[in-house]
């Protein structure tokens, strides 16, 4: 719930303030139970944990990488289950969170497609997700904005512009001051390209930042790794980035997976090149992140960099994204609950 929500099912016997009281502490303080509610007389904490849940979801298993990721499998309140991951590297630390339970989109280079979708989840469910990490972590200063190693990406299970609402909701929890204290400028959603949600995206007054997972140089070659091409053409989504109002810091991101001998070629990179230029954007290249069930191998890490070459050259700036907790699944497209 947002402030103004809370304001509306407080009890009526309670004074107004109570609502910014129990608001604060759910996601400013991050209680794990109302009873914890210090700045609430004992007995409105003990009727209140009485009439009703936090909701917070609960943890199932958490698996731990050797290179420090950890990967949370997450337990919902109708019992389904999510992943969550933290990511700590060097100065930043970057939790990537679900927008739904499994995934409708059928890119097939994605564990997580294998799944399809079980149902999205509620901006309460969204937010919860990065309370609940960063409780688990320490993280528990008032604002995670005073944390300035704290980034959120929205790119864990599903597709979050099909659960545009609770998307823009729960980014509105997490950038408000009084509640978890987020910048907008750490805070990143990733879509693989609903053209009609990316420009309702670009009106909302509070959002994250906009990556698009490309992963392809040609119309034909994305209808291949990502059947939406089929009604969203490669074409019409470059004229959306074109046209998305950007904020003076901000830069789309395109999001590139590498599979070998497939999409990875000099070729591929020049087409790339030259699908984004003039446009205000850095491309993150990943190479694939291989799973049980599918079918692309990785490349070399010399192809990697020789695509990288390829699309720096044109002035466009590219980045290698390093992998993260490969050994425990919890990589980029290899979300699939798996159980080791």
């Amino acid at each position: 719930m947002e402030l103004s929500e809370l304001r509306q099912v407080l009890p009526r016997d309670q004074p107004p303030y109570r609502a910014a009281q129990i608001y604060r502490a759910i996601y400013r303080d991050k209680v794990a139970d109302l009873v914890q509610i210090s700045t609430l007389p004992s007995r409105v904490r003990t009727e209140l944990a009485a009439q009703t849940e936090l909701g917070l979801p609960e943890l199932d298993r958490r698996f731990d990488s050797v290179d420090g990721t950890r990967r949370y499998l997450l337990r919902l309140s109708d019992g389904r289950t999510v992943e969550t991951v933290l990511m700590p590297e060097g100065d930043r630390d970057t939790v990537c969170i679900s927008s739904q339970v499994g995934c409708p989109v059928d890119c097939k280079f994605c564990m997580t497609a294998l799944m399809g979708l079980e149902r999205s989840l509620t901006a309460g469910e969204i937010v919860g997700q990065v309370l609940f990490v960063a409780r688990d972590n320490g993280l528990l200063s008032h604002k995670l904005a005073e944390n300035k190693r704290f980034n959120i990406v929205m790119m864990g299970m599903g597709e979050p512009l099909l659960n545009l609402p609770a998307v823009l909701k729960a980014t509105r929890i997490l950038c408000d001051p009084e509640a978890v204290g987020m910048s907008e400028r750490r805070i990143t959603v990733s879509t693989s390209g609903i053209i009609p949600k990316i420009e309702e995206l670009g009106k909302a007054d509070i959002r994250p930042k906009l990556a698009i997972s490309l992963n392809a140089s040609t119309e034909e070659q994305r209808r291949e790794l990502m059947p939406i091409t089929r009604k969203w053409h490669l074409k019409d989504l470059i004229d959306a980035c074109r046209a998305y109002p950007l904020r003076p810091w901000e830069k789309v991101t395109f999001e590139y997976v590498l599979l070998g001998g497939v999409n990875d070629t000099d070729a591929d990179a020049r087409r790339v090149a030259k699908l984004l230029a003039n446009l205000n954007c850095k491309v993150n290249l990943i190479a694939l992140n291989p799973g049980p069930g599918i079918p692309y191998v990785t490349p070399t890490p010399e192809r990697v960099a020789a695509f990288r070459q390829e699309i720096v050259r044109r002035g466009i700036p590219c980045f290698i994204r390093k992998p993260r907790g490969l050994d425990i699944f919890a990589a980029c497209g290899q979300l699939k609950r798996n159980n080791a």
